[in-house]
């Protein structure tokens, strides 16, 4: 199983001491945020001045993973696509190009991002759901066409709390998009709600670029680490084993103080099936 950890989990390291603690607890590989103390231009579900930050130095944070077997398989921008005030919207589509471009140069395969939301408007609403829909096909669109031009794939991330709410429904948006540029960052918690397990493999498998690994209670709003909510991650991981055994499995929302126990608790899983 690959297993890895995204660089989020380190906001307090440098991109060194990142690398350091993945090797420490045994990660295979990483998605890329730009958070560390030493690189921090990452915002959430916008945009951030990435003006000074050269490909060069992107290939010298990349090789400070690689030197040390880390596979970079991602760079996660995560921005938000569905943005109403066209000007925005270019410029986040500008911001998310930038990073293929970064991606390319690195020889990193995917460039990650959720569909993105407007604070306090979230989710699916019936006044708005069409437009929403509309645009974000849109982006996607011009992100396909431009990953296309560099080689490389966007991954994108379904949510419940989004206007990409299951795995069938990522898995039709996918083939609306008639581009094989546009794969899916499969994270289970973010489908648990409106998708089984094995519904996601069903409608996904042949699609995925990537896993988030969390965990999530169904009535929630927010993940938890694994084994904390409700998926059942025996079920979860032998039908990973059974349609993606290679493809990286990557936890979030754990920290420098709890990732090896919460990737012990991974492998434990792993080892019942």
């Amino acid at each position: 199983m690959k297993i890895g950890i995204v660089t989020r989990s380190f906001p307090e390291m440098t991109t060194a001491e990142a690398a350091e603690a993945m090797v420490k607890h045994g990660f295979k590989c990483t998605e890329l945020c730009f958070v560390q103390t030493d690189c921090n231009y990452w915002k959430y579900n916008g945009t951030s001045d990435i003006s000074s930050l050269s490909k060069e130095r992107v290939m010298e944070i990349v090789n400070t993973y690689r030197n040390k077997d880390i596979e970079v398989t991602s760079i996660g921008v995560f921005t938000n696509l569905i943005e109403p005030d066209e000007e925005t919207r270019k410029h986040n589509l500008e911001y998310f190009v930038k990073h293929m471009d970064y991606a390319s140069y690195c020889g990193v395969k995917y460039v990650a991002t959720e569909c993105g939301f407007v604070p306090g408007k979230r989710g699916v609403q019936a006044d708005t759901y069409e437009t929403a829909f509309n645009t974000l096909f849109e982006s996607v669109k011009y992100l396909a066409e431009e990953a296309e031009k560099r080689d490389v794939y966007i991954a994108i991330e379904p949510c419940v709390l989004d206007v990409i709410p299951s795995a069938k429904r990522m898995r039709d948006f996918i083939y609306q998009c008639n581009s094989d540029r546009v794969k899916v960052l499969l994270d289970p918690a973010n489908l648990i709600a409106n998708s089984s397990e094995e519904d996601m493999f069903k409608y996904l498998k042949d699609h995925i670029a990537y896993f988030h690994g969390k965990d999530r209670k169904v009535n929630d709003t927010y993940g938890r680490v694994i084994g904390d909510g409700d998926i059942d991650w025996k079920l979860f991981l032998s039908l990973y084993k059974e349609h993606t055994p290679d493809v990286p499995f990557i936890l979030e929302y754990v920290n420098s103080k709890n990732c090896g126990e919460i990737k012990q608790r991974v492998m434990e899983y792993w080892e019942k099936i």
